[in-house]
């Protein structure tokens, strides 16, 4: 195999991998679904109708990937921006269990401001490294803004 056909094939792979990844990420979803409690919480105003969390976390997991991929391809598996990548993976993961799992309303606010933070760092590290990582990463920052936000509702009303 050429040189050049065998870094496809690795880079391929690792795409491969890093959807795999996000996507993990997103499988707590599985293991702690919203459930009736959650039906039975009183709704802030703003809240969107619960169909549009699949689609809207499914483009957010690709793009993640695809952040984390590009940045892998320019610096590895442990530079500074994907330890903050690593990082907000496993944040991102946590949410749910606190949030659905456990109704920890409070805390899955404090986890999700940790979480922002994780997104922000991954965002100004990643932007020098590649700023197109950068950039797929912000609709993340703004979709977990928004939840951040709507978190709080969920808080405050219960």
């Amino acid at each position: 195999m050429s040189t050049p056909t065998r870094s496809l094939l690795i880079r391929t792979l690792m795409l491969g991998l890093f959807l795999l990844i996000s996507f993990s990420a997103a499988s707590t979803g599985y293991f702690f679904p919203p459930g009736e409690w959650y039906a039975s919480l009183e709704r802030p105003f703003f809240a969107p109708p619960n169909w549009l969390f699949g689609p809207v976390w499914t483009v957010l997991y690709i793009l993640i990937a695809i952040a984390g991929w590009l940045l892998w391809q320019r610096q590895g598996l442990w530079s500074v921006a994907m330890r903050w990548w690593w990082a907000q993976m496993l944040l991102n993961a946590l949410w749910t269990p606190l949030f659905f799992g456990w109704n920890l309303l409070g805390l899955a606010l404090v986890e999700m401001a940790l979480l922002w933070l994780a997104i922000a760092m991954t965002i100004r590290f990643g932007y020098r490294v590649r700023p197109l990582a950068a950039w797929l990463l912000a609709p993340y920052l703004a979709w977990v803004s928004f939840a951040w936000v709507l978190n709080a509702g969920f808080w405050w009303l219960n």
